[in-house]
């Protein structure tokens, strides 16, 4: 009769080869098991990595089924293979020719096409930038492909001339109102009127508002600018225009009492 060590050594040894069996394709897939072919040492620490065209498939490299007009990456992941230039990959099985139109060119990336300075793109065509009057060309492909010179503005495929009224410039912005008024006048409706600013007010060029802001200690009233009463225990706020209680001091009608 075995002597139970000897018979629990023995046991041992089965399960590890088991375990052993079950493990080898992991440790291959990992590139640190026995080197299979068309495969290398890797450059750096221990293990292997597959030939360049070829990719880990159980304990094997097998190489990949690259299409014409393709080469390989040598990377693990995706389809192991990418287009040459010139070539779009197609439902990652083939790689088929980018057949250029007319007046077009291969962008950098070489894998699609852009039209020419002066064409825009129509489906797969390139046709001409039809340019109106007082206009040029721009480098947008997105819109037009043109737009208008100073003092013009895009109306209905012309450039038409921007009206500018009295006390007004031109803005030359792209977006946006194409004339403003000058300091000291606000727009009303087409024209720039004249900013009429009251006693103790000076001129303010907000967006908003009559065109003009009280000085400080003063208060908008009715259209003119009206001294503050400031009553005692306050002070005046940033603005200078209102004003607040001293610190514990509550407002209580129109006075600063103290607060309690």
């Amino acid at each position: 009769m075995r002597h139970p060590l000897a018979r629990l050594i023995a046991k041992t040894a089965v399960i590890a080869g088991v375990i052993a069996s079950f493990a080898f394709p992991v440790l291959a897939q990992d590139g640190t098991g026995p080197m299979p072919e068309n495969a290398q040492p890797r450059s750096y620490g221990g293990g292997w990595v597959c030939d360049l065209g070829y990719r880990v498939a159980g304990t094997e490299c097998l190489a990949l089924d690259i299409p014409e007009h393709a080469y390989p990456t040598g990377r693990s992941y995706g389809t192991g293979w990418e287009c040459d230039r010139g070539y779009e990959e197609v439902n990652g099985i083939s790689c088929n020719f980018i057949s250029l139109p007319t007046n077009a060119f291969l962008r950098s990336s070489g894998y699609d096409w852009q039209c020419e300075r002066g064409f825009r793109q129509e489906n797969e065509a390139c046709v001409p930038i039809v340019i109106p009057e007082r206009a040029y060309l721009t480098d947008d492909h997105s819109g037009t492909g043109w737009t208008c010179d100073r003092g013009y503005e895009a109306l209905a495929g012309t450039c038409s001339p921007i009206v500018v009224p009295e006390n007004a410039y031109l803005t030359n912005a792209d977006y946006g109102a194409a004339w403003a008024c000058e300091r000291g006048f606000v727009r009303i409706d087409d024209r720039c009127d004249a900013v009429v600013v009251p006693s103790n007010a000076y001129l303010d060029e907000a967006s908003y508002g009559p065109g003009w802001s009280c000085d400080r200690g003063y208060e908008p009233l009715s259209g003119s600018c009206v001294s503050i009463d400031l009553p005692e225990n306050a002070y005046l706020d940033r603005s200078g225009n209102r004003w607040s209680c001293n610190r514990g001091f509550r407002l209580s009608d129109g006075m600063c009492v103290l607060a309690r």
